[in-house]
């Protein structure tokens, strides 16, 4: 939580105000199964969120970050958000026709990982969807740093990252029928890296 709320405090909207690819890409599948409610995990400060308001889907985020949720307020009013970690979820008893998560699960280790889609799936409608972006072992900096867990490394001290494999990914979401997989390749321009590429994994499946 203090890593992510003083990234934030200190470089505002670090990504820029595009969404991401996955953003647009589950937006197309959403659109294409109907789906009108969904929940964002790890919504930052509002610019995936806002791909979904301006195309009238109803989006409640969830934000470890105190100052993201300020900005994305400005930049995204139409967005109910809660503050707190995801690990924490439910923040309400609603269900959900959708759920979109990028760049979240790879954050905790396996228990947590676990724990944290259980609490989604009791937040998903029955046949409701989810989309899921993650690290994939395809990633330049799979395999570096102190290794804590099958695939996971500490790239940064205390902040450890799972990669994943197709088969893992899968094995994660086993409860729900899978509709489709694949890599996406999302630039990035931030921090001391400057312009980089992520070679990212998604899932979009359906609860049965």
């Amino acid at each position: 939580m203090e890593y992510w709320e003083k990234r934030f405090l200190d470089g505002g909207k670090i990504w820029g105000e595009k969404p991401s690819k996955t953003a647009i890409h589950a937006l197309e599948l959403f659109q294409r199964h109907d789906v009108n409610k969904i929940l964002v995990l790890g919504a930052g400060y509002g610019r995936n969120t806002k791909l979904f308001t301006d195309a009238n889907l109803e989006v409640v985020g969830i934000e470890v970050s105190e100052s993201a949720i300020k900005i994305a307020r400005n930049l995204n009013p139409k967005t109910q958000f809660f503050h707190g970690s995801v690990l924490d979820m439910p923040f309400n008893d609603e269900q959900y026709d959708g759920i979109y998560s990028c760049n979240v699960l790879h954050l905790f280790l396996k228990d947590d990982r676990i724990s944290f889609l259980k609490k989604c799936y009791k937040q998903l409608k029955t046949k409701g969807f989810v989309f899921f972006v993650v690290f994939s072992d395809k990633e330049i900096s799979f395999g570096k740093g102190k290794r804590v867990e099958e695939n996971t490394y500490e790239i940064k001290p205390w902040r450890p990252a799972h990669y994943f494999t197709e088969i893992d990914l899968r094995d994660h979401f086993k409860e729900y029928s899978v509709i489709k997989t694949g890599l996406i390749e999302d630039v990035e321009n931030h921090g001391d890296l400057g312009p980089h590429s992520h070679i990212l994994r998604y899932i979009f499946a359906q609860k049965e």
